[in-house]
């Protein structure tokens, strides 16, 4: 038991570390090489998230038309529930708006666009993000 207990408090303080390392250290270099490369490697595979509250994430995307797809492995998404809101991305040097919902109830949607846009993550991992462009 005492090292079931060690383990869950190691794990736990992994998934804290990791998140702010994301956060403070990695996510700031990802935005700005978005910003200063927009036709550049990253930028072929990541955009710029910028949420109804206004906060801006780094995330891999699938853009199909005029709907874009997004994973989410963190707690960011839960501010796009039900409705969502309006945002916007950054794709290759553009901005683009729209409507920003969390997909959480249709499951054949989520496969087959994780599929496509992270074919080698668990499948049980993710909330898919939808952006409905104007």
């Amino acid at each position: 038991m005492k090292w079931l207990g060690i383990v869950l408090i190691g794990g736990g303080a992994l998934l804290v570390g990791s998140a702010f390392a994301y956060s403070w250290w990695m996510n700031p270099r990802v935005i700005r090489e978005l910003r200063e490369d927009p036709q550049g490697k990253r930028a072929q595979e990541v955009m710029l998230l910028t949420l109804p509250s206004g906060k801006a994430l780094p995330v891999n995307y699938l853009r199909d038309g005029a709907t874009v797809y997004a994973a989410a492995d963190f707690p960011w998404w839960r501010e796009l529930r039900g409705e969502g809101g309006r945002g916007s991305v950054l794709i290759r040097g553009e901005t683009l708006h729209g409507q920003i919902r969390a997909v959480e109830d249709d499951r054949e949607l989520r496969e087959s666009v994780f599929d496509r846009l992270r074919p080698t993550a668990p499948r049980w991992m993710g909330t898919l993000v939808v952006i409905e462009l104007d």
